[in-house]
């Protein structure tokens, strides 16, 4: 699958939000407005799995080259997943809601 591909807008299944695709060359794995993804991949980019859970944002790790990586885990078979945060000044505002909430336990 290529990037041009990969790179559409859709509609987030957890909270109804309309995505647009992203513009600077990279893809978005994730719904900018409540962080939640799809289980669609085994390896990122590789579109082979075939479970389609939707991936709840759990944890928010930070690696000194990669920026934020958001940690998803399948809310149907429980699998874990690190991806990175798309650069996009819409997200920002959840990504600081995720850190207060896993902050607050």
């Amino acid at each position: 699958m290529s990037r041009t591909t990969e790179n559409t807008g859709f509609t987030c299944d957890h909270c109804g939000g309309e995505v647009r695709p992203l513009t600077n060359g990279s893809y978005r794995n994730h719904c900018p407005f409540c962080l939640y993804s799809r289980h669609v991949d085994m390896r990122p980019g590789d579109r082979a799995s075939a479970c389609g859970g939707l991936m709840e944002p759990v944890d928010l790790l930070y690696h000194s080259k990669k920026g934020y990586q958001i940690v998803h885990q399948c809310r149907q078979c429980g699998h874990e997943q690190l991806n990175k945060a798309a650069d996009d000044p819409v997200q920002e505002d959840d990504v600081i809601s995720l850190m207060e909430r896993l902050a607050r336990g």
